[in-house]
């Protein structure tokens, strides 16, 4: 009998919590673009002035799946919403329910935020992914572009502007 369960990420969870965010960038195909460390993913997320929020999955005492997200606000709703960052879950629990909870906790704290909306990525080559969050009724925007200024991009421009 399996037991699902999903809480808020817990300071003690950092080691299972990196090994899920290397196995999603391995799975994105983007494992070299990997920085995080248990104590980098500490400081974010349990700091004075947290930067992101983190759920996990646990079945059976195991950490399998997780949700990285953090605030944002929409200027066009005038209301927060939620920018869920990650959403992995191991290939051996999907099809279980897991990414559905994850997400199910995610809409009940948006609803309890007052949030006018959940955004996130999916790739374009994520069939998967794409059927999954479709399923759950979200719309996937074929017509918007994800644009980017890396961390040297942005000490370039912040130099000059200085």
């Amino acid at each position: 009998m399996t037991s699902l369960e999903v809480r808020a990420v817990r300071e003690s969870d950092m080691r299972e919590l990196l090994a899920l965010i290397r196995a999603k960038a391995e799975f994105d195909g983007c494992l070299d673009s990997l920085r995080a460390e248990e104590s980098s993913l500490s400081v974010a997320l349990f700091s004075a002035q947290p930067k992101a929020k983190a759920l996990v999955a646990v079945i059976n005492s195991a950490v399998v799946g997780l949700v990285t997200y953090y605030d944002i606000y929409s200027s066009f709703i005038a209301k927060p919403g939620i920018w869920l960052d990650d959403l992995y879950v191991y290939e051996a629990h999907r099809g279980q329910g897991v990414g559905k909870a994850l997400i199910t906790k995610l809409c009940e704290i948006a609803r309890q935020g007052g949030c006018g909306r959940i955004d996130w990525i999916v790739a374009r080559d994520n069939a998967n992914g794409r059927a999954f969050y479709q399923a759950l009724g979200a719309e996937v925007f074929e017509q918007v572009r994800h644009a980017r200024l890396d961390e040297t991009a942005i000490d370039r421009l912040a130099v000059k502007h200085a």
